[in-house]
């Protein structure tokens, strides 16, 4: 999944230099809506860390695979819901200073429970959260996954919250 590179580059300056960085195929994050509001997350004991973090469903990109098609493939495998609705919220990219990884952010509406079909060996805790409860989560650091934080923030005027400072919208 990972490609680790090397390449030597020529700075501003004229002077030579290494960089080494990691290539990586690409991924999804969905932002899931329940027909209540509450939104899709996920449990997962994540093993560089050693420990389950609270996380939107997401996924890598196959070779070849269109986003959307990605995006309702690990919403169906990881959760076990549908959408009929979905609004592309844009891309992060959650490592520039080493990596070319790039993770494309995904809207779901109209959610309906067809059940799930993990992949092999994957193991997760489905979970809803409320909007509120989202934010706060990401607030006090039980949601620290960067693209999760991304997503929501991104995902608040498709949610009808007001975005800016107090005051400022």
């Amino acid at each position: 999944m990972l490609e680790v590179s090397r390449d030597r580059v020529r700075l501003p300056d004229g002077a030579e230099s290494m960089r080494e960085y990691v290539r990586h195929p690409g991924a999804v994050v969905v932002l899931a809506v329940l027909p209540d509001d509450r939104l899709l997350f996920e449990r997962q004991y994540r093993y560089p860390l050693r420990r389950a973090f609270i996380e939107l469903p997401a996924g890598k990109i196959d070779a070849g695979e269109d986003l959307l098609s990605c995006a309702r493939r690990e919403l169906r495998e990881e959760t076990g819901y549908e959408a009929d609705e979905w609004q592309y919220l844009g891309v992060m990219h959650p490592c520039i200073g080493y990596s070319n990884e790039r993770i494309e952010i995904f809207l779901a509406r109209g959610l309906t429970h067809v059940g799930n079909a993990l992949d092999d060996g994957e193991f997760l805790e489905v979970l809803t959260l409320s909007v509120e409860e989202a934010l706060e989560a990401a607030q006090d650091g039980r949601i620290t996954d960067g693209k999760s934080i991304v997503a929501l923030f991104r995902g608040f005027r498709a949610l009808g919250l007001a975005v800016g400072p107090a005051g400022g919208g």
